[in-house]
Parts: structure tokens; sequence; C-alpha cells
């Protein structure tokens, strides 16, 4: 049946040539548009959240601040400070912190190399700062360690943007620099990476030490910030709502006070960030869709028209004794051929120029977000599950129609 089906297709595909390839032609470009539209939705998604985690590895970010609410006989309007002191109460108090640091941070500190002078935003730091903010040291350096940390060295971790800025092309590792009039030793400049989110400027433009060192060089007691990492997902919200009950507990402050520990909350941020780009997907998986409808509606009129013309055929086939059903498979096969074959071809030139734009390197930051495409399995089945309903839609109705014709009448229609 299906290679009876199949030559009647390609019998009636060369008699009507110039109809059936346009029809085809729409089927493809509708295939196209929502192919590409599905992919650079998903790339912008991506980006977007990238952006937002290479700022942070699933943490929070406390600040002290400010109490707003009296609290057993305190009146409101109390300051906090934090020191590393709270980090290691946090860690004593919850199981389920992880991974910790404080961020000592300082504006306007002063580096030198050579005739080379700038000025960037330093941070005192633990080893642990490396994964919690995803600075990554390039081959051939390190980043800051736990001996660094004990021994109060001198060394610096630079961001790939100032540690060009100083040395060009030069290799920094084992370089000495001044920072603050003191000699720092380069140890490792941070692998290039992209960031929509910041704290105090991009990680590219940062210098880091050791917070010892800071502490030693400075003689600051309260961190800027203190970076603490849950050990599991499930239990972010409840490792949140412990830290506020813990250091409420010792600062005298309402748990629920957020303005007495302002936090940055990575995880509620990744949420909301993952919404807004399956929203914008969504909407333009619709948009390609109705275009994709639009060549379905193609297919049904050019079905129509087919039944008209075809009227004695089909009258002489139910005549000799053709089922309606074979009637009825006969129409919804060629729709759905011509659907198929359309749409299996704007989705090959579809992923074709993902992969060429996703390809080409882009070094402006807003292209990271445009031209950067992402075809997946479930756009493509979603792509392949749409051409099917349609192409059955688009033969069924007007197969109904021409499986209802009297032979008779069928017989006389001119």
């Amino acid at each position: 049946m299906w290679k009876i089906l199949l030559g009647e297709f390609i019998g009636d595909l060369k008699a009507q040539r110039t109809r059936s390839l346009l029809t085809m032609f729409a089927t493809m470009w509708g295939t196209i548009a929502i192919v590409l539209l599905l992919a650079f939705g998903e790339g912008l998604r991506r980006s977007v959240s990238s952006g937002l985690l290479n700022a942070g590895e699933k943490i929070f970010m406390i600040w002290g601040g400010s109490t707003s609410k009296p609290w057993e006989g305190l009146p409101r309007g109390r300051r906090i400070r934090l020191s590393e002191d709270e980090l290691v109460l946090l860690q004593k108090a919850i199981d389920e912190v992880d991974q910790v640091s404080p961020s000592y941070g300082k504006w306007g500190t002063m580096l030198e190399y050579g005739d080379v002078r700038t000025t960037t935003y330093m941070e005192g730091v633990y080893p642990a700062f490396s994964e919690l903010r995803k600075m990554f040291p390039k081959p051939g350096g390190r980043f800051i360690t736990a001996k660094d940390l004990e021994e109060r060295r001198r060394v610096l971790f630079l961001g790939d943007s100032i540690a060009y800025r100083l040395f060009g092309d030069e290799d920094p590792i084992g370089r000495t620099v001044q920072l603050d009039g003191a000699p720092f030793t380069v140890i490792g400049v941070m692998q290039s990476k992209f960031q929509d989110s910041n704290n105090n400027g991009p990680d590219e433009d940062r210098a880091i030490i050791p917070a010892s060192t800071y502490t030693a060089t400075y003689g600051d007691r309260y961190v800027s910030h203190l970076l603490v990492k849950p050990r599991t997902v499930e239990r972010a919200a409840e490792t949140k709502q412990r830290i506020g009950e813990v250091l409420g507990a010792k600062f005298k402050f309402d748990p629920t006070d957020e303005r007495a520990i302002p936090m940055w909350d990575f995880f509620e941020d990744e949420k909301e960030t993952s919404m807004v780009g399956y929203g914008i997907q969504i909407f333009l998986g619709l948009v390609g869709l109705f275009t994709l409808l639009v060549a379905g509606v193609g297919v049904a009129n050019i079905m129509y028209v087919v039944v008209r013309e075809r009227t004695r055929e089909i009258g002489v086939k139910l005549a000799v004794g053709a089922r309606k059903r074979h009637i009825k498979w006969q129409f919804v096969f060629e729709a759905l051929a011509i659907c198929l074959t359309g749409g299996i071809a704007g989705l090959i030139l579809a992923s074709g120029l993902v992969f060429l734009v996703d390809w080409l390197p882009f070094d402006n930051p807003a292209l990271q977000y445009i031209a950067n495409p992402k075809l997946s399995w479930p756009i493509s089945i979603a792509c392949v599950s749409i051409l099917v309903v349609i192409g059955l839609t688009a033969g069924y109705l007007p197969a109904r129609r021409a499986a209802s014709i009297d032979p008779v009448e069928s017989l006389r229609y001119e």
C-alpha cells in the first residue's frame, strides 16, 4: 500500500511540479523560521543564565546592614558589621554550609609595573573564592592557596583584562607588581569568561590577594561581605533561613529583617533569569509556529484544489472497489509528504545556519546574547512533531471530502 501511495505522490509531484515545489518551499521557510527563532531563544536564555552564574556559583553574598525592626527591646537602626568570625560561626552552626570566603574590598588600589600604572578594585579572600566566584586561573598559573593564607604571602591574582593592561603580551606569572607601593608576585591570571552580573565591577578588572595579607597590610577588621555556598541546591532556602537565625541570635535582630543582613541570593536570581529566558523562548517559538501554521493552511488549500481536480479519478477508484480509507490515506500521505519534505529541508538548512553562527567568533559582549544560537534535541523533536500535526491536519480535511464523493456524481464532474 505504501509503495502505491508513494508512486502516486511522485506522479502527482511531476504533474504539478511548480505548485508542489512552491508548497514545499512555504513549509521549508516556515520551518527555518521556527527553528531559528527557537535556537536563538535558547541561546539567549543560556547566555543570560551563564552571564549570571559566572558572577557566582550558587552562593549567598551577605553584607552587613542596619536593623529596620525593633527586637527584644533594642531599637531599629542599629548597624550590623560582619567579620571572619561570622564565617566560623556559620560553619559550626549550620551543617549545610559548604564553602565560605570573606571579601575585604578596596577601591582605588594602585598597581604599577615598569612605566605602567592603573587603579582597580582589590579583594582579600580565601582559596575557596576561586570556586565561589568562578575565577579560574589560566594554564601556567594558580589561585591563592591555604599556604599563601597561612603565611600571609604577598601574592597577587589578576583578572585577564587588568593583566593585559599591565603586561601586554608579556607573561605575567612570576613578575613583581607594586601594589599600593608594596611588592607582590603575580601567581595567576583569570581565564576569560562572559559575565553580565558583577559586584564592584567585572572580575576581569579585579586584583586578588590572600585575606590574611590584606588584614595585615590595611588593618581592616570588618569585611565588605561574606560568601557562603550551601552543600545542596535543594536545601538552599533552608540554609538562607538558618543564616538569618544564627546571625540574628548573635547580633540580636529579627531573623526576618532583610535589611539587617542584605543578601544577594544567586538561587533566586537564577530562577528568575531562567523564567524570563523561557518566556522569551516561548514567545519566539509562538511567532515561528504561527509562520509554520500559515504554511500549513497553504498545504490544506492546495490539497482541496487537488481533490477538486482529481474528482473524476476518485470516482473511478471508488467505482472499481477502492475503499474510502484508501482514498483518505492517499491525500493524507501526500499532504504529510509535502510537509515533511519541505520541513526536513528547512530543518537541515536552519541547523547549518545555527552551527555556522555559533562557530563564528564574536568579541562584542552584546553579540554574546544575539549571536549565540543553540539547537537542541527538544527543539528538533518539537519541529518534527509540529510538521507531522500540520501535515495530518492539512491532509485529513480534504481527504475526508474526497472519500465522501459519490462515484456516480464524480464521474459526471467536469
